[in-house]
């Protein structure tokens, strides 16, 4: 709770701000869950690049900010090369796995970094500040509700590999309350945004609908590579609440479904 209390309001004001300000705190934090991703792999013997998997990641988010997707091809083929040129250092220096090494690295580059990229896209929007306000909010009030519905009465498992405690009944939970937050923070915001703001009710529930339905793919996906290392959280950056990782695992797929989904409502 201490941690929440403490957390919450420095995220909103971070996010408020937004710019450059909000573009470095979501660098850091998603440099923090690349070193996560690859402390996961190591635990299994593989050598992803720990420092250029954060750089890298680091770098695409502050392109983003810097000019939207204006950098991003030489950004991507910049990953593309310096990681295949650490791998191959790497393999002469020892490693006995750098091919291995070099797709873990390269997909950490992506997956954290460039999906991640998006939360900054998606905060710089037209009312990008209160669609980023409806969509986080929306997954967590999801996740929530797929938590307690599932443990009060889920019966029938959803991934029974991936994630054992998940049931079918928290799911469709989840679903009805991101959709329903979804609807009630579009709602809230669009009276502090004013009478030319893109947010209604009717558009938060599309959004928080479609981010019920998708979203529980971005946390299982990390309870996969969890599950494939055989290890409970990917950090312990957050006590009682796992690392990094564990907690934006939803929240980066949140962020590339909501620029796309929010960029429909804005045109």
């Amino acid at each position: 709770m201490v941690v929440v209390v403490i957390l919450l309001p420095t995220a909103f004001a971070i996010i408020a701000a937004g710019g450059w300000i909000f573009a470095v705190a979501v660098a850091l934090v998603l440099g923090l869950a690349a070193l996560e991703y690859v402390s996961l792999f190591r635990a299994q013997g593989l050598r992803p690049a720990a420092a250029f998997v954060a750089a890298g990641v680091a770098g695409l988010v502050l392109g983003r900010q810097a000019d939207g997707f204006g950098s991003a091809a030489v950004l991507l083929a910049a990953v593309g090369l310096g990681s295949m040129t650490w791998h191959l250092v790497d393999y002469e220096r020892g490693a006995s796995r750098s091919g291995t090494d070099f797709a873990v690295s390269l997909a950490g580059v992506a997956y954290v970094g460039w999906i991640g990229a998006y939360l900054v896209s998606l905060r710089s929007l037209p009312d990008g500040l209160w669609w980023l306000l409806t969509a986080l909010p929306a997954v967590w009030v999801g996740d929530s509700a797929a938590y307690f519905v599932g443990r009060a009465v889920g019966r029938h498992r959803l991934a029974p590999r991936l994630s054992p405690k998940k049931s079918w009944e928290g799911y469709l939970a989840g679903i009805a309350g991101a959709a329903g937050a979804g609807a009630g923070f579009a709602a809230l915001w669009a009276v502090a945004a004013g009478p030319t703001a893109s947010l209604t009710a009717s558009r938060g529930l599309i959004l928080g609908l479609i981010l019920g339905i998708v979203t529980p793919l971005g946390d299982l996906g990390i309870s996969m590579i969890k599950r494939e290392v055989q290890i409970k959280d990917s950090g312990n950056l957050l006590p009682g609440h796992g690392g990094a990782l564990d907690r934006l695992d939803s929240w980066l797929w949140a962020g590339v479904l909501g620029y796309y989904v929010v960029g429909l409502f804005v045109r």
